[in-house]
């Protein structure tokens, strides 16, 4: 359990994601959070006393949710003080802190709910740095590749196959998708391989369901204000998603994992679990669970059924989000192949040799080490 110094702590570190990704709004309300903080609040109290990690829990960004649902004030123009604060005008931090303070009063009941689960931004613009890291797969084993995603949340990134790419020149996904990601490219660009997404299927622990407009409106509210290209994103794949569907499920990921590693594959597809911004949320028994399953059906892979693993998790030292990719059969370890930044924004590729060190999510008080081969 960490202590109430460190839980307002994590305030910092969110913020210092908010200033790397060009957030300044959002960064201000981040900043000025622990002022309006106390316990005269049911929200206040349960962030004070944060029974888990603050970091790995996300703590932040579920109390940012909540406000942000009340987004609504702010187009109304029915709370002010609370209006100025979403559109940047207020930036004295201690007349935020008041505002914040005041609104926390007064919208308790509203907020503290936002607590109960983490945030499930499902960001579309993840899909730039998975598919560079699935290029990555498709240039060792063939283009032909069936998906499985674990922590999917509303099944956003299950439509990459439907997107279109621009990946550092490379293109990537139908011409004419109705979707096109093109993130600024750093460093050389991804393997140009021709790559065929011919299934895709996932699960989460509380998947959102986006024929519901409430919870669709939820998806949204994670989406920062100042993100009008993120939200305009977002809009266009939840269209996709209710045009196409999604083959999303409820259910435990280590347990969903086996079962589906367990499944017949066919001869001339790689089967690879993909993941991106969910290992954090998975205890480590889980954790264990999905390296042990992975590492025993990789043992199983052959040339003609391959096996791939990719995942976009943050790097909370660096304030950035890595790429990483392995590939069954074969004994190279994981692999970190590009950097990206956490909306997809930016992405760069990085050049062999790459760094071969497993997934830790940050060293010392948070680690999160994968446990895999």
């Amino acid at each position: 359990m960490a202590s109430e110094a460190e839980n307002l702590k994590s305030f910092e570190v969110q913020a210092g994601y908010c200033r790397a990704m060009d957030a300044p709004v959002t960064n201000r309300i981040v900043e000025a959070l622990p002022a309006a903080l106390d316990r005269s609040t049911e929200t206040g109290r349960t962030v004070l006393d944060w029974p888990g990690e603050p970091v790995a829990d996300a703590l932040v960004l579920r109390l940012v949710g909540g406000l942000h649902a009340l987004h609504a004030l702010h187009r109304a123009g029915a709370d002010a003080d609370l209006s100025r604060v979403f559109a940047g005008e207020t930036t004295d931090p201690a007349a935020i802190a008041d505002v914040l303070r005041a609104t926390l009063a007064r919208h308790d009941a509203a907020i503290r709910p936002w607590l109960d689960g983490p945030p499930q931004t499902n960001e579309v613009g993840r899909s730039a740095g998975l598919m560079t890291g699935l290029l990555h797969i498709a240039a060792r084993y063939g283009p032909r590749v069936e998906l499985l995603e674990i922590g999917s949340s509303a099944g956003l990134n299950l439509m990459i196959g439907h997107y279109g790419f621009d990946l550092g020149g490379t293109p990537v996904g139908p011409a004419d998708a109705a979707l096109r990601l093109t993130p600024d490219w750093r460093g050389p660009p991804p393997p140009a391989v021709p790559i065929a997404v011919e299934r895709v299927r996932g699960v989460d622990i509380a998947p959102v369901d986006l024929s519901d407009e409430r919870q669709a409106r939820r998806l949204q509210a994670y989406v920062w204000v100042e993100a009008t290209d993120r939200q305009e994103r977002l809009a266009r794949a939840i269209d996709l998603v209710r045009a196409h569907g999604v083959d999303l499920v409820q259910g435990d990921a280590a347990d969903w994992v086996e079962a589906r590693l367990a499944e017949p594959q066919e001869a001339g597809v790689t089967r690879v679990l993909m993941h991106s911004v969910v290992w954090q949320y998975l205890p480590p028994a889980t954790r264990a669970r999905i390296g042990d399953a992975m590492a025993a059906a990789g043992a199983r892979a052959t040339a003609e059924r391959p096996l791939g693993w990719v995942m976009m998790e943050p790097n909370r030292d660096l304030h950035r989000h890595e790429v990483r990719v392995r590939g069954w059969p074969g004994d190279t370890p994981m692999e970190l192949v590009a950097l990206t930044h956490a909306h997809g924004a930016w992405v760069e590729g990085l050049s062999p040799p790459y760094e071969t060190r497993d997934y830790v999510m940050r060293r010392g008080a948070y680690e999160a080490d994968t446990g895999t081969a």
